[in-house]
């Protein structure tokens, strides 16, 4: 019987309301169908404290075998490295996190926080991703760490991470399938290609049809801080509620699968020199991107040009 523990770091615990917010499969069905035996999840599980010390002595020892280890948020070093700023009876939680990590066959680190650290990482609290620090490799297990499948950390991220890619490698690892990962340790199978695939506002981009302000159809990218042709996830093509995503709800992508993320940058803003984004889509030549999109804006169709504000 597999078995998965779920740790709670710094974060806002977006990522477990996701997981609780997907339906096919659920948690139920996907813990039934796989016999998953759930030995902890911070908001499910119902256990002592005494209890729950013993499971970790018996997985520490062996005698329980941990299969997948899941960490959401990201481990804290404050301060000063000790980590006190996140303590569980009087012990630092990154002690703990390491000492699971160091017993699981698979360890995953869900949401951007889990593995890159996220909002928090540098600051005061540094807080610090399972094998990244920002975007610099090393993190809290060390560049060299790897679980006893012999893989390094697999990265969901994702402010939060979609449910469908959480229960989607939990599927894929119970199964015995090896995860092909992204130089940042993402997953291929959803990370291939940037969340501007499959956006309702790709025709306005390609055309330049630009808004600069709310409420309408055009793209979001050249003015309002879209980083939906720069950064990778499946975000328009996994619908939240099956329905819906940020860019065809009119809001910006933020870039949160994005190592760096939040960046420096102030959202709903496009850094910019004489009107040329300084992060340009992904694989994008600057030179021939100046000539295209030039090219592009003079042959902008009327009906795009026409477009009408939403009310």
């Amino acid at each position: 019987m597999p078995t998965l523990y779920w740790v709670q770091g710094a974060g806002c615990g977006g990522d477990t309301f996701s997981l609780l917010s997907s339906d096919a499969p659920n948690l139920y069905d996907l813990c039934n169908t796989l016999n998953i035996d759930l030995l902890w999840h911070p908001s499910l599980s119902n256990t002592t404290v005494q209890q729950q010390a013993a499971l970790h002595e018996l997985i520490r020892s062996g005698a329980i075998a941990l299969d997948f280890f899941m960490l959401e948020g990201a481990a804290l070093l404050g301060p000063n490295g000790t980590g006190m700023f996140d303590a569980r009876d009087g012990q630092p939680k990154k002690d703990l996190i390491r000492d699971l990590a160091q017993s699981a066959q698979h360890v995953i680190a869900v949401g951007t926080c889990a593995a890159y650290g996220g909002v928090n990482a540098r600051e005061r609290v540094q807080s610090i991703g399972l094998q990244y620090d920002k975007n610099e490799r090393g993190g809290l297990l060390g560049e060299d760490f790897t679980s006893k499948s012999g893989m390094p950390v697999i990265n969901l991220a994702g402010c939060p991470c979609h449910h469908d890619i959480i229960t989607g490698t939990i599927i894929a690892l119970a199964h015995g399938q090896q995860l092909e990962l992204d130089g940042f340790q993402r997953p291929l199978e959803w990370f291939n290609t940037s969340v501007h695939q499959g956006c309702t506002r790709n025709e306005y981009h390609e055309y330049r049809v630009e808004e600069s302000c709310f409420g309408e159809s055009g793209c979001l990218f050249f003015h309002l801080g879209c980083n939906g042709p720069i950064v990778p996830g499946p975000c328009n093509k996994l619908l939240w509620n099956q329905q819906s995503s940020k860019p065809r709800s009119g809001v910006p992508c933020f870039g949160c699968t994005d190592p760096r993320f939040p960046g420096q940058e102030p959202f709903f803003q496009t850094p910019n020199i004489e009107g040329i984004p300084l992060r340009l889509p992904m694989g994008i030549n600057r030179a021939h991107y100046m000539v295209y999109k030039t090219m592009a804006a003079a042959a902008a169709p009327d009906r795009l040009k026409k477009r009408f504000q939403k009310v």
